[in-house]
């Protein structure tokens, strides 16, 4: 019966002997995922809201689980102080204008605190130090977005069902264009026409490319009249030029016009010549007396050439006048 008891004894002391273990090596694991026998520093950071994150919750810098949510208490009117544990190896990554941000393991999943370490031109945190905090999206207002989004991709869907049966019904623009089949036809030439006229435009820019090409070309009247101002000077004087011979040209056709309208006025002399058929008949007849006149003169000057009384006269005449000439000659000779 001893023995018995020994052994019962022996039993229950290895079973309570493994519990101890396993409770120990529970508890140190459990305290090694909870940094709780790490060296650590605290940190802490202020939130308008810390949509659900509790204590115990991890704390990641870099995708790097470095400690976790010590404590959480409001602070101020409605803000709320989180105290973060972390671990003093990392003290030396985190800076001072390290931001820490509430994240979701999963879109439903637990809250942690995300640390960005800031930049290298400030200085590592103290222990105790308090950090920037970037509040975290509202998860309501994101549900209600996503609720507002999804009533209007139905909209969207329903006005995409209705225009696609239009379309297959032939109704509307495009419509007809899918099932017209003259419609499309006339699209088509409509097409073609304005590819034509394209090709149109090309053609003159291509021209009008070479024209100004030729404008440019060194030693032209164009470039010169574009580029040297001694051409463009002479230029401006005939243009000058022109247009002081063109206002003469205006005096003298207005000079001709005025003379044209006295010519046809009876009350100058010129006009009565032109008008006046008596007053020319009259002249006609003075002309045809005058040149009858002038005959009977030259007759009688040959008969008084005749005359014996003026024959020495008009000889000497003569004399002298052939004097003169042969005197004439002489000159023209030497």
């Amino acid at each position: 019966m001893g023995t018995a008891e020994n052994k019962r004894s022996v039993l229950v002391g290895i079973f309570v002997l493994l519990a101890i273990t396993i409770l120990l090596v529970g508890i140190f694991t459990l305290g090694g995922q909870q940094k709780r026998f790490s060296s650590s520093i605290t940190l802490t950071a202020v939130f308008d809201d810390v949509g659900g994150l509790k204590p115990g919750n991890n704390v990641w810098f870099s995708g790097v689980k470095i400690g976790t949510v010590k404590n959480i208490s409001l602070f101020g009117s409605s803000q709320v102080l989180v105290t973060l544990n972390v671990e003093e190896s990392v003290q030396e990554y985190i800076r001072e204008n390290a931001v820490a941000r509430i994240s979701s393991e999963s879109f439903i999943g637990n809250k942690n605190i995300v640390i960005e370490g800031g930049t290298q031109e400030a200085s590592p945190v103290e222990d105790g130090a308090r950090i920037m905090a970037e509040n975290p999206l509202d998860t309501d207002a994101l549900i209600e977005k996503l609720q507002e989004n999804n009533n209007n991709l139905v909209a969207i869907t329903g006005n995409l069902k209705q225009l696609t049966g239009n379309l297959v019904k032939g109704q509307g623009t495009i419509g007809r264009l899918l099932t017209d089949s003259t419609m499309a036809d006339d699209l088509g030439a409509m097409v073609a026409n304005l590819q034509r006229t394209s090709q149109n435009s090309v053609a003159a820019s291509r021209s009008l490319n070479q024209f100004t090409s030729k404008l440019n070309t060194p030693g032209g009247l164009a470039n010169q009249v574009l580029t040297d101002t001694t051409v463009y000077s002479q230029l401006r004087q005939s243009m000058a030029q022109l247009q002081e011979a063109t206002n003469s040209a205006a005096a003298l056709t207005e000079n001709l016009r005025e003379t044209s309208t006295r010519l046809n006025n009876e009350n100058n002399a010129l006009g009565v010549l032109l008008q006046d058929e008596e007053f020319a008949r009259n002249l006609q007849n003075t002309m045809q007396n005058l040149e009858t006149s002038s005959q009977k003169f030259d007759e009688n000057m040959e008969a008084l050439q005749s005359n014996i009384l003026f024959r020495g006269f008009f000889r000497r005449r003569d004399k002298e006048e052939a004097k003169q000439q042969e005197q004439q000659q002489e000159q023209q000779n030497q």
